[in-house]
């Protein structure tokens, strides 16, 4: 075993974190006592990046207890749970990163784990792949399959496989419902909330609230400041999303207009610099700006750095820059992930439908020769996931009857 973690003394505090989590995962906890007895990966090597945290460790445990080997390092350099990571060395896991990495460390870390020679690669934004592309692609003859997290990374790997570029086959586990529907819409929606709060303690009600990106993330965000009280705006590029924000009850207008009137911003867009400095300079003094895409670059902070009379950082997670017209604007989590850099991520029980998804598209990969490219999960193992949960929940539902299930397969009865 072999570990890089900023203090094992965090260990203790970090099992009662992951205890505490399992115990709202009811779902991959299922997977996991399946997992244990059936040892479906077992001889496989899996490679994990992902941000370490409490729910994370669930997964590992039970990738573990599905017969693999496991290295993990993280997705985001803020985005370690150190508790958490001490905890899993302290068990033995392979495990690589701490919160506030700079980016030699970073590569470094994903360097580490690919020095394990892995089967089956799990990766959050793509960094893994595209790192075992680019830099190691002897090992590509020996890995069955990988998965992918998040929006963010299989928009790199869509364009890897446009490009005839990705050599193995990669299951899009951001594409699963039980995941998308849930984890970025209820769980971007709560938790980059969260973060805003932690960093600023600001009062959302009666702010105008501006949302960059209308998908499945940009949705859960909107939703959850209204509830707050805030009137949210949204900017959006796609005519469809633009058309359901407004039919959604927000009010829609380009970003180059809602900057005169926003208070607080949040960019969920997986693009790049979608808020920039010429957007900043037109911001009321106070602004407050926070990203929940997966990369650090669609706020422009690199060109803020440049502009900027002053900075400091007044709060944890929270720095205060002075534009050259004097005005103030307020920058959470440097620009990266609010809701991990500044919070502890997702709720556990959207994490358990997101991480059912993770060990059971591994599952998939093992048992099933794929052909290189990007995949999707079948319909039936999304359902599965879902039957966890409603389990996990104690809730029931109905069920088809023959005469039912016979109409909805036949074509010839009509009026």
């Amino acid at each position: 075993m072999v570990h890089k973690v900023k203090d094992m003394m965090l260990a203790k505090q970090g099992k009662m974190n992951i205890e505490y989590a399992e115990s709202q995962m009811g779902a991959l906890l299922e997977v996991q006592k399946r997992f244990k007895e059936e040892k479906p990966l077992k001889g496989e090597v899996i490679g994990l990046a992902l941000h370490v945290t409490k729910e994370t460790a669930v997964l590992v445990r039970t990738l573990i207890a599905g017969g693999a080997e496991v290295a993990i390092t993280g997705c985001n350099p803020l985005s370690t749970q150190d508790d958490v990571a001490a905890a899993l060395a302290d068990e033995g896991v392979n495990v690589f990163g701490h919160k506030g990495e700079t980016t030699e460390e970073y590569y470094e870390f994903l360097k580490n784990v690919i020095d394990f020679n892995p089967t089956i690669t799990i990766d959050d934004g793509c960094d893994l792949v595209t790192e075992i592309h680019k830099n190691h692609a002897n090992l590509i003859p020996e890995i069955k399959a990988g998965t992918e997290e998040t929006t963010t990374g299989v928009i790199r790997l869509r364009a890897m496989e446009n490009d005839n570029a990705l050599k193995y086959p990669v299951i899009a586990v951001n594409d699963n419902k039980t995941k998308h529907l849930f984890d970025n819409y209820y769980g971007t929606g709560q938790s980059t909330i969260d973060g805003i709060l932690r960093c600023t303690n600001v009062l959302f009600a009666g702010k105008n609230f501006v949302v960059s990106g209308y998908g499945s993330c940009g949705k859960g965000v909107a939703i959850r400041a209204s509830g707050m009280g805030s009137n949210v705006i949204v900017t959006e590029v796609e005519p469809v999303n633009a058309l359901q924000a407004r039919m959604d009850g927000f009010r829609v207008m380009p970003l180059a207009e809602a900057v005169k009137i926003g208070e607080i911003f949040v960019t969920v867009t997986g693009d790049k610099h979608v808020i920039r400095t010429e957007h900043m300079k037109e911001m009321k003094t106070g602004a407050i700006l926070a990203n929940s895409g997966h990369f650090d670059v669609e706020i422009d902070v690199e060109d803020l750095e440049k502009i900027a009379k002053s900075k400091r950082r007044i709060r944890p997670s929270l720095d205060e820059y002075v534009l050259p017209n004097g005005n103030k604007i307020y920058i959470c989590g440097e620009g990266r992930l609010v809701n991990l850099a500044a919070a502890e991520g997702h709720p556990s029980t959207v994490m358990s439908l997101s991480f059912c998804g993770q060990a059971l598209a591994a599952e998939y990969g093992v048992k099933n020769k794929l052909e290189p490219g990007v995949h999707v999960l079948p319909k039936k193992v999304d359902e599965e996931i879902a039957e966890l949960q409603l389990k996990a929940m104690g809730i029931k539902k109905d069920s088809l009857t023959k005469e039912q299930e016979k109409y909805l397969s036949s074509w010839k009865e009509g009026t």
